[in-house]
């Protein structure tokens, strides 16, 4: 019979061993759970509120991590990560989350991927129904992606990058000037993920135009131990979009990341990824 424990998450103690398990279990479309930089990246963002992370729960047999439940953003989506052939836990792991994870305001939901199917039926056991779910599309690298550049425009050099006209650049990419302000030269953000243990700071791609503004930006997260080259975050200022510049800078990645042996590239939900060559794989469930 296994001894199976279960503790809770210590930031300060914990992150390694869960990346490790997260790269471990890794599947292409995320059947065991998400890849490892989606929750280091999380982890080192602002945007994301850490008051809740010791409510995350680690399940561990003779020291071995086999099941985790967590949070990203925001607070109230609960995520699962279980390694195969510890599927008996998906019920104990579906009914903490309802007792334990966070509900700033009321209520939480999960998130489960299309493959978890001992999470699923947990969940359904439990009394939760399907709200919503789309799939993100992925890159397969035995394809080829080759756009060009377009003219007036230049690729920053790898390794030097300056990361406060990246942090500019997201943030007008994403929208903030419009919904919370211009721009206060506030970066310090950038740097603390740049910074993260696992971050790759050599491999991201910025497009800049004649006055050396970055326009474009597509962040990597290269996870050798999987193949796979995560993309995080693509963002392309207001005044620059639909000018092929999203797509020059996946190129760009594309190049960079084959030759160090990366087999795929994640992408997200838009139609624009699957418009240029990408195909749905990992299915979300809310």
């Amino acid at each position: 019979m296994r001894k199976i424990t279960k503790r809770n998450f210590k930031i300060l103690c914990d992150f390694m061993e869960i990346r490790e398990f997260m790269v471990e279990i890794y599947e292409r479309d995320w059947r065991n759970g998400v890849p490892a930089p989606f929750l280091e990246y999380a982890l080192s963002s602002s945007w994301m509120d850490i008051s809740y992370t010791h409510r995350f729960c680690i399940w561990e047999e003779d020291g071995k991590i086999v099941a985790f439940v967590f949070h990203e953003n925001p607070a109230s989506d609960v995520y699962f990560s279980l390694r195969p052939g510890y599927e008996e836990l998906a019920q104990e792991m579906v009914a903490y989350a309802g007792e334990h994870m966070p509900r700033p305001d009321g209520e939480h939901r999960l998130v489960i991927f299309e493959g978890q199917n001992a999470v699923m039926e947990a969940a359904q056991k439990a009394g939760y129904v399907k709200a919503f779910g789309y799939n993100d599309k992925v890159f397969d690298f035995s394809r080829e992606l080759d756009y060009p550049l377009p003219e007036g425009f230049g690729f920053v050099e790898p390794g030097k990058l300056d990361y406060a006209k990246v942090a500019e650049c997201c943030w007008k990419g994403f929208d903030h000037e419009q919904e919370e302000g211009p721009w206060d030269g506030q970066c310090e953000d950038m740097y603390r993920i740049m910074q993260a243990p696992h971050a790759t700071p050599l491999y991201p791609v910025a497009i800049e135009n004649g006055k050396g503004e970055y326009v474009c930006f597509a962040g990597m997260w290269w996870t050798p131990e999987n193949q796979l080259a995560y993309m995080e975050p693509l963002c392309t200022v207001p005044e620059q979009r639909h000018k092929g510049l999203a797509t020059a800078a996946l190129s760009e990645l594309y190049r960079r990341m084959k030759p160090l042996g990366a087999t795929h590239m994640t992408g997200g939900g838009n139609p624009f990824y699957e418009k240029i060559g990408f195909m749905p794989c990992i299915g979300w469930t809310f």
